[in-house]
């Protein structure tokens, strides 16, 4: 059942209760989405990494663009998800089904284009991040493979923001879980050769770093497909099949999405230039160092799953809030949507420090299943370690800004990540790696998150945020 933020209830003495509850039951369908999108991510690095330094190396080279152009799908679909849930919490469906509508149109294009950009820049991509040569080709196909995927990518993204927007947190959660496992079972047939497992024959493609893309690129097309028959038939505030909108482009709805959405895709950009800045300026400490990283970025995204879970029920719960305001009280609404914005943090910050103090003990335990390599184990220890004091100050971040986006006010949340990434992180990468080797990065990285984490939260309590969004 699709939930919907009470604003009348918010204002009330058990309000508080109320609002712990309804974030709470929002959180945890992508909480234990995450949660089992991070175990099939060990699993699907224990699997990459059991084949060699050079292995995980490839993928690690990588990753941080594959991360600058998912979040470019992100940013293409939060400027129609924040509208859908304004136009849900004002009740105006008929309105929120037509901006779905839009938001499928313009991402069929977006999709296409950027996939078709990231083929061709395949071939080149990992020399100009400063790979070895011995793991160039390989880490070139993984990321041709990954790009053809994209169009799905885009709507399984669209599709799960939109669900999640309408207030139905399970149905994502549990496809993105679908897409985890599916992922693990593709790699288990596609990386290995043909082998034997107690006795028993098994058979496998042996396409080693290749089959990992591939299999992450099957997963992504079948979850997708799904994604977008339970948005456009199955839901019952989107369902396209409800009524015969038009599909004729609606340019200044298109036009609000664009408004949304560009300062959080320029952040992407930004913010992920940041990243491979950093890939940059690890990859010539040499394979070791780059796979030690590339693992420690899996093994962290245990702790900030929940952040990322809570500060998705706070864009739909604060989006709703605001969204009735146009017809109601607008002080009601701004405060119903301030309560649940701090409720969200607290909960979001106290979470995370629970699961960095978890992370700094079990570090040795999680890295022993991600590698047998000794010295990609004692360097990751190490760095997953520095990282666990900035989690609390992390969650802050993360759940700040997904309040902030339900707000529609993405601009300046846009300017402050730029900021602090350029500002505080590259910097002070640039002063330590030299000097400590790749301990001298994370330290750089933690000392940004709690940065990043206290001028959100400055933010936040001002306020003003709430009067600089897109309306409807």
């Amino acid at each position: 059942m699709p939930i919907v933020a009470d604003i009348s209830r918010a204002s009330r003495p058990e309000g508080r209760a109320h609002r712990i509850t309804t974030l709470a039951r929002l959180a945890l369908p992508p909480i234990l989405a995450e949660l089992t999108a991070t175990v099939m991510q060990y699993i699907d690095s224990a699997m990459v990494g059991s084949l060699g330094a050079e292995a995980s190396a490839s993928i690690g080279l990588v990753s941080t663009s594959t991360w600058l152009i998912g979040g470019m799908c992100i940013s293409a679909a939060a400027g129609f998800s924040v509208q859908t849930a304004q136009y849900i919490g004002a009740g105006r469906e008929g309105e929120a089904r037509h901006v779905f509508r839009q938001a499928l149109l313009f991402c069929l294009v977006f999709g296409l284009m950027i996939a078709a950009g990231s083929a061709l820049v395949s071939p080149f991509l990992p020399s100009w991040l400063g790979g070895r040569p011995e793991i160039l080709r390989t880490a070139s196909t993984y990321f041709l493979i990954w790009a053809c995927a994209l169009p799905f990518v885009q709507f399984r993204q669209l599709c799960g923001s939109m669900l999640q927007c309408s207030g139905d947190m399970k149905t994502p959660a549990v496809l993105n879980g679908m897409l985890c496992v599916s992922n693990v079972v593709f790699n288990f047939f596609l990386i290995y050769p043909t082998r034997k497992i107690f006795g028993l024959t098994i058979p496998g493609a042996g396409m080693g770093v290749a089959g990992a893309a591939l299999g992450t690129a099957i997963g992504e097309t079948l979850i997708s497909l799904i994604m977008v028959w339970f948005a456009v038939f199955r839901s019952k505030s989107l369902s396209l099949v409800r009524d015969g909108g038009s599909w004729k482009p609606d340019m200044p709805l298109i036009g609000r999405a664009m408004k949304i959405s560009w300062p959080t895709a320029v952040e992407h950009i930004v913010v992920c230039g940041a990243y491979v800045c950093g890939t940059l300026i690890v990859s010539p400490l040499g394979t070791v160092p780059v796979a030690a990283n590339s693992l420690a970025v899996t093994a962290e995204s245990f702790c900030y799953m929940p952040g990322y879970g809570i500060g998705s029920a706070s864009t739909t719960l604060v989006g709703q809030s605001l969204g009735a305001a146009s017809g109601g009280d607008p002080d009601t609404a701004k405060s119903a949507a301030r309560r649940y914005s701090n409720t969200g943090v607290i909960m979001g910050m106290a979470v995370m420090a629970a699961a960095g103090a978890l992370m700094f003990i079990a570090a040795p335990l999680i890295f022993s299943m991600l590698t047998p390599d000794e010295g990609v184990r004692e360097l990751g220890v190490a760095i997953l370690r520095i990282e666990a004091f900035a989690e609390p100050l992390y969650g802050a971040a993360i759940v700040c800004s997904g309040a902030m986006r339900g707000a529609g006010d993405t601009l300046v949340p846009s300017i402050m990540n730029l900021a602090s990434m350029w500002g505080v992180r590259i910097p002070l990468g640039f002063i330590l790696v030299p000097k400590i080797g790749l301990a001298g990065y994370w330290i750089a990285m933690a000392t940004e998150l709690c940065f990043r984490g206290i001028i959100f939260l400055v933010r936040l309590l001002r306020g003003r945020w709430l009067d600089k969004g897109v309306k409807i």
